[in-house]
């Protein structure tokens, strides 16, 4: 088999929103990217394919962040319109770093040239390294790795529907190889 061309990535946080957390007041950050966020990853890079990913992380911290609804709440009596706000509360991944595999070098210099996000447009996170792995040596890094299957595969689960193919479900093994769980100050 051909050798991986890696890409790094890191910041200094991120949130991946799992796709049943619409109206939870409490959500983790979930681990792993589905296939229609490296889609839009791939899309964004302007590369043919991203073959393979890992993401490790150093921990997760709880935020409070206010919404607000998108439509208004007339008070006839009072004569004024308002919007109800609500907190929610979200374990955010810090100090995440991602690895994405591409088939070429000409892939993997085109996207170590580019920032991603890994999901939110504030959630940055920069190319810092680059790198020849063989699949051997990629699959022994840490880090949790979601592998798209079909639904009637062993240890297969839903894990969203794919915005890119008319909202059609998703499903994947998750993979987690070593402990992806960063200590603070080093990197995988």
């Amino acid at each position: 088999m051909a050798d991986f061309h890696v890409v790094t990535y890191t910041g200094p946080f991120g949130y991946l929103k799992p796709w049943t957390a619409v109206r939870d007041g409490e959500t983790y950050s979930q681990q792993f990217l589905t296939p229609s966020v490296m889609e839009g990853m791939r899309q964004k890079l302007g590369v043919a394919q991203i073959l393979r990913h890992k993401l490790t992380y150093t921990g997760l911290s709880m935020q409070q962040e206010q919404t607000q609804p998108r439509g208004w709440t007339h008070e006839k009596k009072k004569g004024i319109m308002s919007r109800p706000r609500a907190i929610l509360v979200r374990g955010v991944l810090l100090a995440p770093e991602l690895h994405l595999a591409f088939a070429t070098a000409a892939a993997a210099d085109v996207a170590a040239s580019q920032h991603l996000c890994l999901c939110r447009n504030e959630d940055i996170v920069l190319p810092v390294a680059q790198m020849t792995l063989s699949e051997a040596d990629f699959d022994a890094l840490p880090g949790f790795e979601l592998r798209p299957t079909a639904a009637t595969e062993p240890g297969s689960f839903l894990v969203g529907f794919n915005r890119f193919e008319a909202g059609a479900p998703m499903h994947g093994r998750l993979e987690i190889v070593g402990n992806p769980i960063r200590p603070v100050g080093l990197s995988a």
